[in-house]
């Protein structure tokens, strides 16, 4: 059994990528291995979906360390999520090849992704035009504490069947299309929360995609294994930046991997995409310094007071548990 090291190393970038925004295994990997290493598509798929199986957990139990999951929404996206990815595989199967339908079903996933990432790039334009307002008094204070999120339970089902269908067919979108859609269903979720509901209701659909095709696609252990390898303890360490790290961190990493994925899923070639990918890049900076000026803020956030402030608040909200411990009772 032979490991590929150069393999594990791609892998390992892609771990990270999954671990920090809930996203882009599928949407990464499987491209990865079929134009950069030229496995099969139907090898990459499944061997792909047994190495995720594996992987999700991994992120998924810092998240839930962490307090950043959602477990109404997970249950509720599984229980549409999990019959629909093991008959997926099925229908892979009996649609034989089926080119013209995966090719179909990526670039309708490439197009929501570039609508998914234009929207976080609005989303933050509109919050920096909001400050201004409250900062000239023109607008009520914004609110420091998000409202609870009240599940929505159809729509919910829904989302994890149609991603169910999607994730056992193709390998793509237990991350990418499942976060698009809580991103409008629930608005209210933190961009922390969004990533950790998002892996850990992928951990069961996952999984039992991964059954299906073990059962039914073209599973190879040595391939499955490298991808292990280098995946694992990526997922892990980019789980652990990732509900520490701050709301608009995650969301220009959830921004970046969106436009990445989109572009390889629309057949944009590799070197198109990093030329964009590099620009965009260097570019956006630049461009939202120019924004931030515009309305007065200082160009570059800082961090310190940023950091100063979110601590202050992490005390407040400790602060009334901390003289419930502390009183007559006892218990």
């Amino acid at each position: 059994m032979t490991i590929d090291w150069i393999l594990v190393a791609a892998t390992f970038g892609i771990g990270i990528v999954v671990g920090l925004t809930g996203m882009g295994g599928g949407a990464l990997m499987t491209p990865v291995l079929v134009l950069f290493f030229n496995i099969p598509p139907l090898t990459a798929v499944s061997s792909d979906l047994v190495a995720a199986a594996v992987m999700k957990p991994v992120g998924s139990v810092v998240h839930l360390r962490r307090g950043t999951v959602n477990l109404p929404l997970v249950k509720w996206l599984a229980i549409g999520s999990v019959p629909a990815a093991f008959c997926g595989v099925l229908v892979a199967r009996a649609m034989g090849s089926g080119q013209a339908v995966q090719d179909g079903i990526q670039v309708a996933l490439g197009v929501a992704l570039l609508v998914a990432a234009a929207g976080l790039t609005v989303r933050a334009f509109l919050r920096l035009v909001e400050r201004a307002k409250v900062r000239d008094g023109r607008a009520a204070p914004l609110p420091q504490d998000r409202p609870d999120v009240t599940v929505r339970v159809v729509p919910t089902v829904i989302v994890g069947a149609v991603g169910g269908i999607v994730v056992g067919i193709t390998s793509v979108g237990s991350g990418s299309l499942i976060i698009i859609a809580l991103m409008a269903l629930y608005p209210a979720l933190k961009a922390s929360q969004l990533v950790g509901t998002d892996l850990v209701q992928a951990v069961p659909l996952v999984a039992a995609a991964a059954i299906g095709h073990i059962l039914f696609g073209d599973f190879q252990l040595s391939l499955t294994l490298s991808l292990l390898i280098g995946c694992v303890p990526g997922a892990w360490l980019g789980a652990r930046i990732s509900s520490r790290a701050p709301g608009g961190l995650v969301r220009r990493a959830l921004a970046f991997v969106l436009l990445a994925s989109a572009l390889k899923l629309l057949g944009v070639p590799t070197l198109t995409t990093g030329i964009v990918l590099v620009v965009v890049l260097l570019a956006a900076p630049l461009v939202w310094f120019v924004v931030r000026r515009h309305y007065g803020f200082p160009g570059f956030v800082d961090r310190q007071a940023a950091k100063a402030r979110r601590a202050a608040k992490a005390e407040r909200e400790r602060e009334p548990a901390g003289q419930d411990a502390g009183g007559p009772s006892g218990h």
